[in-house]
């Protein structure tokens, strides 16, 4: 369980180049209104590339499973609106067991918010912490025909291949992506927040130096 001042810490507020005021921070388990919230505010294509089924709701087991993590082997971030509260996004590792160098990681955009960046900030986020937790390797599954998806995996230099038709298997080797990044003020301030040492405040400038363009599209 995560306590308001590890939040704190590890907490990091950004502005888009539209003007939306950001904050990513650590996912709690109060977070799973939130959560249902954004569920219902996904079209089911998005459903559907995210879970690869046909969702209606969340469960309550699901709810707890996506919220009630150990910040280590299981990690997520929200990406919340600043000035309206809404929840915009979510991506989360899961440490595999038998390669604890590696984890599948998944980021969630709602609909109204992908293509603004959002899903570019919470994946550098989550690259920032896993290494900082020892996942030098992140590892997911997507569905072929994701174009949005595949859009912000090449932006990160990520490498993809045909696990099997149709579906896609994504690689991104962190410790490479860090450094093709080297000297970014997006990353290290992103590093320094895995630390813990936020919170932190990325003015809109910055953000656009670091190259997290409205147009780097988000998958679902």
């Amino acid at each position: 369980m995560a306590d308001p001042e590890f939040v704190r810490r590890h907490s990091t507020d950004a502005t888009l180049r539209d003007g939306t005021r950001v904050r990513i921070r650590p996912i709690v388990p109060d977070d799973k209104a939130l959560l249902v919230a954004g569920f219902e505010r996904l079209s089911p294509e998005s459903r559907y590339r995210r879970f690869m089924a046909q969702l209606d709701r969340l469960t309550d087991e699901q709810l707890a499973y996506l919220t009630e993590i150990d910040y280590d082997d299981h990690y997520a971030l929200v990406a919340l609106d600043l000035d309206h509260g809404e929840g915009l996004g979510v991506a989360r590792y899961v440490r595999l067991p038998a390669e604890p160098e590696v984890a599948e990681a998944a980021v969630t955009v709602i609909d109204d918010y992908q293509g603004r960046g959002v899903g570019y900030l919470l994946l550098q986020a989550l690259g920032a912490a896993a290494l900082e937790h020892g996942v030098r390797r992140f590892r997911g599954y997507t569905l072929d025909g994701n174009r949005p998806l595949r859009d912000l995996i090449e932006s990160l230099a990520g490498d993809a291949a045909h696990d099997s038709p149709g579906l896609l298997r994504v690689e991104i080797d962190l410790p490479k992506r860090a450094e093709t990044l080297r000297g970014s003020p997006l990353y290290e301030l992103l590093r320094a927040a895995a630390r813990g040492e936020g919170p932190t405040f990325l003015p809109p400038e910055r953000l656009w130096l670091a190259g997290a363009e409205p147009g780097a599209s988000a998958g679902a």
